[in-house]
């Protein structure tokens, strides 16, 4: 049975109604509404993408007929065609940003769709007016222009056109996001093997009972959240609490829905199923912080709160002014008002935020750095905490030899021989692990014979003749009739003790000697934390493993802290917590069980050697595997953000120094604004955006 990616509950495929095809993968759904839903995403960044390619697309050709051809070619097109095209972008592009006017005005306050609305819809009215003027379908009202030009189609297309061209960007973002949320799914076992009534049953694994012992087979994943009651294996549970070494689960041990079970049969009584598993909520909670992301206010916004009630009230008030204190003819009092609000909407505003942001992203990509939203480069300027996971992010994620110690006679080669070539038919992570250093120190490995994996002790085998035993300390020990002297297993417990899996060989019966593994730290991953304390950034390591091998990465490292042993939903606490209490942080992880803090962060790092759902979960992506890049992130968010400032600043200074003179301050000197000086400071406006902008090609990173 199939998996609805958007309630959770199975569907029979062969009786289905609702089915969409996606990605060539074919998804069911229980209902309508639930398809729906489903589909409603994409519909949404169709939609707009569709009305940013229309809306640009009639910018082009209204700027080309009205400024190119005349200049070129010597031809004045049809008013009435611009007027068509603009009017068409206007009530179908401009729509939402008439829906954010209402919501505005209902809300008693002034955001950016109510400058966007005002403005454009003045600069269309007024050319509109123009036009049926100049064809003489409706009285002179005001007065033409002079010069050549004499409509502000172009802005109102363009603008709305290039807004709307950011949205759909930060749309694309958030509809990736939720495919890698449904991603997640695929990860949890569609079937569960129940006994029930003495017999194997296998059932749909939403239909498992709290209470019911499920059989979990070698490399199953596991479908409930229980109790091991019978059998013995190890569980590579790294998926949802980072540990990099599976870990070994007997009788009385916890397990977890969706991590998998690797060497021994085990039968499990369900504690939780279903939607209460722990896999379950991780991917609830990733959901909701997804669906309820709010953009932050831009500046943009804050600016817009103040400057349309003023602009408002000085294009009101100048006409009223005119009009009824100096006696002027209603047609001017109307031009006034008009002036203002048109020269009041700045053409830059458009590209004054991604002209900016897309450089700094260009730049950061081919650093390997790969921004995902403005908000998250304003945000990382100002983070006051870094909250680091261990397993893949401080470290490299696997586990590595980086200790052989021999005894009884024998030599650090011969346990690294005899313990590699017994893992030889193993694919255990410390088996590879073993292998690979056993290469790489130019060892070469024989072909084990009878070899055999004996559950809760290791893997025995005959090598060149010889019985080895490879294992747990315990077992390995307990199983060899020499060990020689007590002390020799002093140094293991001293290996222990600072973290690391140790492993011994015994050779027919004696004690050969011990190999210690340990997912060791990246190498840049010291120089970065001290970089980040040298900025005044608090460190923190969230992580599932263990307190002790917690402790001794903490220690190495240099972090100012660390919590051990949590869950993924327990991750996201601690960041809620931090965040509760003034601090602002970011969050870097790379895997499904950092997804839930990524998301409850200010902003979310994503290593990009990690799972899909990190990188979506994450704001900001570090496609190297580089730590590094996390300071690089962080300086450059602090110049892109200035760069932002600086276009919004002269992407308004401009129009507002004009603002007085289109509502007549110099008339009495015979000066009025003529509608040219309008498309000057528009165009003044834009390129100083642009040029200020492009110094960010020679930030260095």
């Amino acid at each position: 049975m199939a998996r609805d990616v958007v309630c959770g509950m199975y569907v029979d495929e062969s009786t289905a109604e609702f089915k969409v095809s996606r990605n060539g993968v074919l998804y069911y759904f229980c209902s309508q509404s639930c398809m729906l839903q489903f589909m409603q995403p994409e519909i949404e960044l169709r939609r707009l993408r569709y009305l940013v390619a229309f809306a640009l697309a009639a910018g082009a050709i209204i700027t080309v007929s009205e400024f190119l051809l005349p200049v070129l070619l010597g031809l004045h097109p049809s008013g009435l065609l611009l007027m068509a095209l603009a009017t068409a972008v206007q009530f179908t592009a401009g729509l939402r940003f008439y829906r954010g006017l209402i919501d505005a005005i209902r809300a008693r306050q002034a955001n950016m769709d109510s400058l966007i609305a005002i403005g454009t819809t003045t600069a269309w009215a007024y050319s509109a007016l123009l036009v049926l003027q100049d064809l003489g379908i409706v009285p002179v009202l005001i007065p033409a222009p002079p010069g050549p030009h004499r409509y502000y189609f172009m802005e109102s297309t363009l603008i709305i056109g290039l807004i709307l061209l950011g949205r759909t960007l930060e749309h694309t973002v958030r509809v990736r996001a939720e495919e890698a949320v449904r991603s997640l799914y695929e990860m949890h076992p569609d079937k569960a093997t129940v006994i029930r009534d003495g017999e194997e049953v296998e059932v749909p694994a939403e239909e498992v009972q709290p209470g019911e012992l499920v059989l979990v087979r070698p490399g199953e994943r596991i479908p409930v959240d229980g109790v091991v009651e019978e059998g013995f294996t190890s569980v590579d549970q790294s998926a949802m609490t980072g540990e990099s070494v599976p870990v070994e689960k007997s009788v009385g041990d916890e397990v977890i829905a969706g991590t998998v079970n690797l060497t021994g049969l085990i039968k499990v009584r369900a504690v939780r199923t279903g939607h209460e598993t722990t896999f379950s909520q991780v991917i609830r909670t990733v959901q909701e912080a997804i669906l309820s992301r709010v953009p932050l206010q831009r500046l943009a916004d804050k600016v817009a709160s103040v400057f349309v009630p003023v602009v408002v009230s000085v294009a009101l008030g100048a006409s009223l002014f005119w009009s009824l204190a100096m006696g002027m003819p209603a047609s001017f009092a109307v031009l006034i008002a008009v002036s203002v609000l048109i020269i009041a909407c700045p053409c830059a505003l458009g590209i004054a935020t991604p002209a900016a942001i897309m450089i700094s992203a260009g730049r950061a990509a081919r650093r390997g750095i790969l921004i995902r939203s403005g908000e998250a480069l304003d945000l990382l300027r100002r983070v006051t905490t870094v909250a680091l996971d261990k397993t893949g992010t401080i470290t490299r994620g696997r586990p590595e030899v980086v200790r052989v110690i021999a005894f009884n006679g024998f030599t650090e080669r011969d346990v690294l021989f005899y313990a590699a070539s017994a893992e030889r038919s193993s694919n255990h992570p410390i088996a590879s692990a073993i292998l690979d250093h056993a290469r790489r120190s130019g060892i070469e490995v024989a072909e084990p014979r009878n070899a055999v994996t004996r559950p809760g002790v290791g893997v025995e085998a005959e090598v060149e003749g010889r019985r080895v035993l490879v294992g747990k300390p315990s077992s390995v020990s307990g199983s060899a009739s020499q060990i020689g002297d007590g002390q020799l297993l002093d140094p293991v417990l001293e290996l222990q003790g600072s973290g690391m899996t140790t492993v011994l060989v015994a050779v027919d019966g004696v004690l050969a000697g011990v190999v210690a593994l340990m997912d060791r730290p990246r190498e840049e991953a010291r120089e970065v934390i001290s970089e980040l304390r040298r900025r005044g950034i608090r460190t923190v390591m969230l992580t599932g493993d263990n307190e002790v091998t917690a402790r001794a990465i903490a220690e190495e490292v240099g972090v100012d802290g660390f919590r051990a042993s949590l869950m993924p939903e327990e991750k996201a606490e601690v960041v809620r917590e931090l965040r509760e209490r003034g601090e602002v942080v970011a969050m870097v992880g790379d895997g499904i069980n950092d997804a839930p803090a990524l998301t409850a962060a200010d902003v979310g790092i994503a290593i990009g050697s990690g799972t899909d759902i990190a990188k979506q979960a994450g704001s900001i992506v570090l496609l190297r595997n580089d730590l590094r890049d996390v300071v690089r992130a962080i300086e450059l968010s602090k110049v892109t953000t200035a760069k932002i400032k600086q276009n919004l600043f002269w992407a308004f200074a401009y129009n507002v120094a004009l603002i007085p003179i289109a509502a007549g301050i110099l008339y009495p000197f015979g000066v009025l604004l003529n509608p040219v000086f309008s498309a000057v400071a528009m165009a003044m406006s834009s390129i100083s955006v642009t040029l200020n902008s492009m110094t960010l090609y020679r930030v260095s990173l």
